[in-house]
């Protein structure tokens, strides 16, 4: 069967390139996923472009260009045990899976974890793991299994000032955290590298606008 959006997908891509995206893995990954499974339906039609778009519960999936930015700046491998902070409807934790082994991903938002684990079934992506929790304490210790500490982490919500300690803490050493930090109209995308146990350097990337990283899981009337 043919797909609607196959000239769609092509002529993003191209603008991924162009706006200076070269991980050839990261740029596949983006053209094998299908975005419009992950928006409503009623933004179907703007899926592939190039901009963030609303999932529900006050939250949006990101911009195609910041997904690809962030996710490159992680440098992937195969071999990469990753660790995503905030699942949303769950297009960055499938992009993810592509390019690593294995994908911890946590939500605050239950309704949004629930249709995010459907898509992922949908798609025959095996390789993810999501749970609903409090994504600044890091992983939790379920049924006395320890998966930290990550290759990589990811957040895709906006720390105040810095990352949560904990996030630092499940991080391997020489490992690789991509996050936004600062107050909203102010936040920079960031790359922090785990220079030891005891250290960390960073590097900024860019502007951005994300929603800001909250603790708890979220009541069952916020931004409902």
């Amino acid at each position: 069967m043919n797909d609607p959006y196959t000239a769609k997908k092509v002529r993003l891509v191209m603008d991924l390139r162009t706006k200076g995206i070269k991980d050839l893995r990261v740029l596949g990954a983006i053209e094998k996923i299908p975005r419009d499974m992950f928006v409503p339906d009623a933004v179907k039609d703007q899926a592939w472009e190039d901009m963030a778009l609303p999932i529900g519960r006050g939250q949006t999936i990101s911009q195609p260009f910041v997904v690809a930015v962030m996710t490159e700046a992680l440098a992937l491998t195969d071999r990469d045990k990753v660790l995503e902070i905030g699942t949303g409807c769950g297009y960055q934790s499938a992009i993810l899976a592509k390019l690593c082994r294995r994908v911890y991903t946590i939500e605050r938002h239950k309704p949004l974890l629930v249709d995010a684990e459907k898509r992922h079934k949908e798609l025959r992506l095996t390789t993810i793991t999501a749970i609903a929790g409090d994504g600044m304490l890091g992983w939790p210790k379920i049924h006395g299994i320890e998966q930290a500490p990550f290759d990589k982490i990811i957040c895709t919500a906006a720390a105040r000032e810095r990352p949560p300690e904990k996030l630092i803490d499940q991080l391997k050493p020489g490992g690789l955290l991509v996050i936004p930090v600062g107050l909203s109209g102010e936040q920079v995308l960031r790359l922090y590298k785990k220079d030891s146990e005891e250290s960390y350097s960073f590097r900024d990337i860019m502007p951005v606008r994300f929603v800001p990283l909250l603790p708890d899981i979220a009541s069952e009337h916020e931004a409902a």
